[in-house]
C-alpha cells in the first residue's frame, strides 16, 4: 500500500490522520518537527501542516518535492488566505489544499483522490516503460499493452470525474453529458479519427482541476468573495498539470487549460482569443453553454432546448466561436435529447455505488459542511 508522511507541529491532529490513514490501509510516519520531516525519503503521499515552527508547510513541500519528486504532496491550513495556495501550487506543485477544520467523510474523499492520482500516474509510467522496452518486432503486443495504458488510466480518470460530480453535488453527471455534447459538435464540424477522441476526452476531464480547490469556495452557498475567484480561476491551470504528464492525454490537456477562454479574449487564464484557443475547446465551450442552460439546478429550473438556442446564437463572436456557433445550430434539437436519454441510462446504473460517502458522519474540530456550492 501506498506509503504517507504526515506532519502537523500539534500531536493530536497527527494521531487522528494516522489513525484515518490507517483504517485506509496505509502505512504512516508522523512527525511533529518540520525539520525532522525534512530528512524522510520512504513516502509515496506527503499530507503537511502549513503555519509551523522553524520549517512552514510550503518549504517542507519544496524539500520534499526535490527528494520524491514523484510524490503526491497535500497541503492542510486553517488560514484563509489564498497567498498559501497561491505559494503551494506554484513551489509545492500541491494536489489538494485541505481546510481546517474538516469533517471525516470530506478529509477520507480528499485522501483517496490524492491515492487514486498517485496510482494512476504509477501505472501508466509503469506500462509506457514496458511499452518502451519491447522490440520493434513485438508490433502487435505493443498495441495492446498500449491499449491497456489507455483502458487503465481512463478507468482511473473517470473514477475521480464520477467522484469529482458527486463531490459537486449540483451538476453530477455534467461532465459525461457535456462530453458526449462536444464530440456530436465535433463531428458536425468534419473533424474526425483521433481527434473527436482527444476532443471527447478533453471535455470529460474539463474540470478536474477542481479536485484541487477547497470545499470551502467550491461548496459554497451564494456568490464568492474577489479573492475566492481568484482561486476558483485556478483550476484550468491546475487540471492542465495534472494531466500534463501523461503522454497520450497531451492533446486532452489543452482543452482542459483552455476551456474557461473566449472567443473576443476576455476568458482566462491567458486570454486568448479566436483561433488561439485550440478548436475541441471552442466546441467544449459551446456544449457547455448548451448544458448549463438547459440543466436543472438546485436553485432553478432548466430552461427549454429553444432558449439555449437562442442565447448561444446571441454570444456567437463574443463569448463563442460565431462559425461553430453555427455548426451547432444546424444539428436537429432531437440529438441533444438522445444525448441526455444515453447519460441517464448511464446514471441509473451508477445509482446507490457512492452511497457510503453521501453519509456525513459527526465532524472532527466541530467543522462544518456546505450543502451547495458556487458553480
Amino acid at each position: 500500500m501506498e506509503r504517507f508522511l504526515v506532519v502537523d507541529d500539534d500531536p493530536s491532529i497527527t494521531e487522528v490522520l494516522r489513525r484515518v490513514l490507517e483504517s485506509m490501509g496505509h502505512p504512516v510516519t508522523v512527525h511533529n518537527d518540520p525539520l525532522d520531516a525534512a530528512q524522510e525519503t520512504d513516502f509515496d503521499l506527503v499530507l503537511t501542516d502549513f503555519m509551523m515552527p522553524n520549517l512552514n508547510g510550503v518549504e517542507l513541500l519544496g524539500v520534499l518535492r526535490a527528494k520524491r519528486p514523484d510524490a503526491v504532496r497535500l497541503l492542510i491550513t486553517a488560514a484563509n488566505d489564498f497567498k498559501v495556495a497561491i505559494e503551494a501550487v506554484n513551489r509545492g506543485e500541491v494536489f489538494r489544499i485541505i481546510g481546517k477544520p474538516w469533517q471525516l467523510h470530506d478529509l477520507r474523499f480528499g485522501l483517496q483522490q490524492a491515492v487514486d492520482y498517485y496510482r494512476l500516474v504509477q501505472e501508466n509510467r509503469r506500462l509506457t516503460k514496458e511499452l518502451a522496452q519491447r522490440n520493434e518486432g513485438l508490433a502487435t503486443l505493443n498495441a495492446v499493452l498500449e491499449q491497456q495504458v489507455v483502458e487503465r488510466t481512463n478507468g482511473l480518470l473517470e473514477g475521480m470525474i464520477r467522484a469529482l460530480d458527486y463531490r459537486d453535488t449540483e451538476t453530477q453527471w455534467h461532465s459525461w453529458r457535456v462530453a458526449k455534447f462536444t464530440r456530436r459538435i465535433a463531428e458536425a464540424a468534419g473533424l474526425a479519427g483521433d481527434m473527436l477522441m482527444h476532443i471527447e476526452q478533453g471535455a470529460l476531464l474539463h474540470d478536474i482541476g477542481k479536485i484541487g480547490v477547497r470545499d470551502s469556495i467550491l461548496l459554497k452557498p451564494g456568490p464568492l468573495s474577489p479573492e475566492e475567484w481568484v482561486e476558483m480561476r485556478k483550476h484550468p491551470e491546475m487540471g492542465y498539470r495534472m494531466l500534463a504528464n501523461i503522454p497520450y492525454l497531451q492533446d486532452a490537456a489543452q482543452i482542459v487549460y483552455q476551456h474557461q477562454e473566449r472567443f473576443d479574449g476576455r476568458g482566462y487564464p491567458r486570454a486568448l482569443k479566436g483561433e488561439e484557443i485550440v478548436i475541441g475547446a471552442r466546441i467544449f465551450c459551446i456544449a457547455d453553454t448548451f448544458d448549463a442552460i438547459t440543466s436543472d439546478r438546485p436553485y432553478r429550473k432548466g430552461s427549454s432546448a429553444q432558449v439555449a438556442f437562442s442565447e448561444i446564437g446571441r454570444l456567437g463572436g463574443t463569448q463563442l466561436d460565431p462559425h461553430l456557433v453555427q455548426v451547432f445550430l444546424a444539428i436537429a434539437p432531437t440529438e441533444w435529447e438522445r444525448i441526455r436519454g444515453e447519460i441517464r441510462v448511464l446514471e441509473e446504473k451508477e445509482k446507490g455505488r457512492w452511497s457510503d460517502y453521501l453519509v456525513a458522519p459527526a465532524p472532527l474540530f466541530g467543522g462544518q459542511t456546505s450543502d451547495a456550492k458556487k458553480a
